[in-house]
């Protein structure tokens, strides 16, 4: 018979105690233990009864065989994965509610030409019905389960075996095995570690759907996140139209790569160049907009940072930035004080960046100094002009990394002078762009080369 085992389990960490305690001395978090029932089966007699052996091999032995791809029939969801989905591969998409994630995932299998299972523990095949309609249907080759259990799932998937298998979502799924709820780390951690034997021994590419916490981490278990091959965040404010898709842990292809959507009524369109769209609206005419060279990954984007700076109202001035570090705007607000001699100290100051991203590139300081500079005198920047630069705490403008994806990308867009540090100048050949190359080595000279 099978024996029965009692342990408690933190549902932050995942750490196992065979008796409750208040406090995790894993993780630190409190009240987290919870107690479950795992069924073990009895132990085989003898090694001989393991099936498939695993015989050493000399490394000069291995075939080293070319990596085939499975091309997704998106253009940015392939680039994410390195050029598209690897057979026998699990990749696990993670994102806020809302933000789209099951609306890529049906769309990938209603465009790609493969045959393809989508099973859905939140939605009844009608409602899926309905959502593929408004996504533009498909090409016969998609099936879809409503189904949460993992044996019943299994058991479907040894008689059809389809090309692609998509789940949504893996917090949805339980298995008979183990006597806890659906979304327990257990509960995640075996339905997981099951689809994944299953696609290495079948060839089939697995596509996981999953939940987040609070704080933005994927949910489950951090053993869900290593046993997986590819891990994708998909993330944006869901007030806005613009996703992005970023990859975090990718073991058939580069995590640098950025994949840029747009959510509209009939599902995610792919932008191809969101340099065009995050800036096209800039009034030309207004101060406190300054546009900035960013970088997501190794992708240059081109992005409108807007200040306004005014006296403040009440007796502690507001620092707010959306899209930007608060920390780093009032790092770079003493910078100003100090080096540029700008009073600020009684000045509210708002910081957006446009499109509703999130940026963390160091080298869009110097177009945030300067939108702020523009705000503060009430003088617009040149349309025209763009910005690369890190401003360090001495007020020097310090060098950026892939200097000249970021001048190509100006070029491309028709912008005709950029302010970058001396350093980078050194590293490119200035004669390959039509741009202007104005030489800042500290944050003082910014308003000589801003309002002349």
């Amino acid at each position: 018979m099978a024996k029965i085992k009692s342990v408690y389990v933190c549902q932050s960490c995942g750490a196992e105690s065979a008796k409750w305690i208040g406090r995790c001395n894993a993780c630190g978090e409190w009240n987290t233990y919870v107690e479950q029932k795992i069924h073990k089966s009895p132990a085989r007699s003898g090694m001989s009864e393991r099936r498939d052996h695993a015989v050493p091999q000399k490394l000069e032995e291995v075939a080293a065989a070319p990596i085939s791809r499975i091309d997704l029939k998106n253009g940015e969801f392939n680039r994410v994965l390195g050029g598209g989905i690897v057979p026998g591969s699990v990749v696990l998409i993670g994102g806020e509610p809302g933000i789209g994630k099951s609306t890529l995932a049906l769309q990938v299998a209603l465009q790609i030409d493969k045959q393809t299972l989508y099973v859905s523990g939140e939605e009844s095949p009608h409602q899926i019905k309905l959502r593929a309609d408004r996504l533009g249907g498909g090409n016969g080759n998609c099936q879809v389960l409503a189904e949460t259990s993992l044996q019943a799932l299994i058991t479907q998937l040894e008689q059809s075996m389809p090309e692609l298998l998509i789940i949504d979502s893996i917090q949805t799924l339980y298995s008979e095995a183990i006597e806890s709820a659906p979304g327990t780390i257990s509960q995640v951690r075996e339905c997981a570690a099951q689809l994944l034997r299953l696609s290495k021994e079948s060839h089939m590419p697995v596509i996981l759907i999953g939940h987040i916490t609070k704080d933005g981490s994927i949910a489950g278990p951090k053993v869900l996140e290593h046993i997986v091959d590819t891990v994708l965040q998909f993330e944006g404010d869901t007030h806005h139209l613009y996703r992005i898709l970023r990859s975090i842990k990718n073991r058939f292809g580069s995590t640098s790569e950025i994949g840029v959507f747009e959510m509209t009524g009939e599902g995610l369109l792919e932008i191809l160049n969101p340099s065009e769209l995050l800036i096209n609206q800039q009034p030309p005419d207004l101060s406190g907009s300054a546009i900035a060279a960013n970088v997501e990954g190794i992708r240059p984007i081109l992005i409108e940072v807007q200040a306004l700076v005014s006296s403040a109202v009440y007796g502690t001035p507001q620092r707010t930035s959306t899209g930007f570090d608060t920390r780093r705007l009032s790092m770079l607000l003493a910078v100003l004080e100090k080096r540029a001699n700008f009073k600020l100290a009684s000045k509210d100051v708002y910081i957006n960046i446009a499109g509703g991203l999130r940026v963390d590139d160091p080298a869009i300081d110097l177009a945030v100094v300067a939108s702020i500079l523009s705000s503060t005198v009430d003088i617009p920047v040149d349309p025209n002009t763009c910005f690369a630069g890190e401003v360090g705490l001495s007020g020097e403008i310090r060098p950026v990394n892939r200097i000249e994806q970021r001048l190509g990308e100006a070029d491309k867009l028709g912008m005709k002078r950029i302010l970058m540090p001396a350093f980078n100048r050194k590293r490119i050949d200035p004669a390959r762009f039509k741009l202007e190359i104005v030489e800042v080595n500290k944050v003082q000279d910014l308003p000589k080369y801003l309002f002349g």
